[in-house]
């Protein structure tokens, strides 16, 4: 789906599109991805829901203005602002599925327990939202920012390839890791991978944890069983911490869920929806 609409948000440009008719049905992706991974999904739903795919700002399609802050506090706040911009936060009839992964489970997390955004029902799928969160290469880049800014291109291109890579247990297509690389490349792009590591803080889902037990709608924790960059304890633990959740963990997948088990998360996303439509 091309992201074919802009919603103008503090000088950032959302990129971002609507499709189908039905119940709202709105996809976070999380870092360092962007809306095309949930793509296939909101088309394969369209059918039967409303499905609204965006790209957060440093992200896809997204400005990439190196003076705008991308951390999750910006982007939690911006997500509540769009909701009500689709019009989809004036009432509880109105209120949106929300599916979320990686980053993306912090953003919505934190637009509805410290913004007031409301959901009819969540699902959280290899969400950050415990610490202790982030890969070794992440918490790497993390300390030592500038340096890696400072790659030369191919050796940077050659480090992404490989990190990415890391967050499929199956194995990524060529076609599939060229898509996922080539947003992070060139000029605008390396520089743009490097300041969301940078700026990302457990700070920021510290503050949500002690809210996990007042949660009062249906959420679904879905985890690929190998997931190495968010060990698969986190999710026993965030169930236990959300008040009636349900979790899934899928087998022989790990963080990249969605394209190393899409039959397996499509079906179970589907049948979340319709259980809760």
């Amino acid at each position: 789906m091309e992201l074919d609409r802009t919603f103008d948000w503090r000088g950032r440009q959302v990129r971002w599109t609507r499709s189908g008719t039905g119940p709202a049905v709105v996809f976070c992706h999380g870092t360092p991805w962007s809306s095309w991974l949930w793509a296939p999904y909101a088309d394969a739903l369209a059918a039967h829901f409303t499905v609204h795919l965006w790209d957060m700002p440093g992200y896809g399609a997204s400005s990439k203005d190196p003076e705008h802050a991308v951390s999750l506090d910006v982007q939690g706040q911006l997500f509540a602002d769009l909701l009500q911009h689709w019009d989809l936060d004036l009432a509880l009839d109105t209120a949106p599925h929300v599916i979320a992964h990686d980053f993306g489970g912090a953003v919505a997390l934190r637009a509805h327990l410290l913004h007031g955004a409301r959901y009819t029902s969540l699902a959280l799928v290899d969400v950050v939202a415990l610490a202790p969160w982030g890969s070794p290469f992440f918490r790497l880049v993390h300390d030592h920012a500038d340096v890696f800014a400072a790659l030369p291109p191919a050796v940077h291109a050659g480090a992404v390839r490989a990190y990415i890579a890391s967050a499929s247990h199956r194995g990524l297509s060529a076609s599939q890791l060229d898509a996922l690389v080539e947003p992070w490349t060139g000029p605008e792009g390396q520089s743009a991978f490097y300041r969301q590591i940078a700026q990302a803080d457990e700070a920021f889902t510290d503050v949500l944890e002690p809210r996990y037990p007042a949660l009062d709608l249906p959420v679904h924790v879905i985890w690929g069983r190998e997931d190495s960059w968010i060990p698969a304890d986190r999710a026993h633990r965030l169930a236990d911490a959300i008040p009636g959740a349900q979790l899934t963990l899928v087998p022989d997948a790990g963080h990249l869920v969605q394209l190393d088990q899409p039959v397996h998360l499509a079906t179970t996303l589907r049948a979340w929806l319709t259980a809760q439509a």
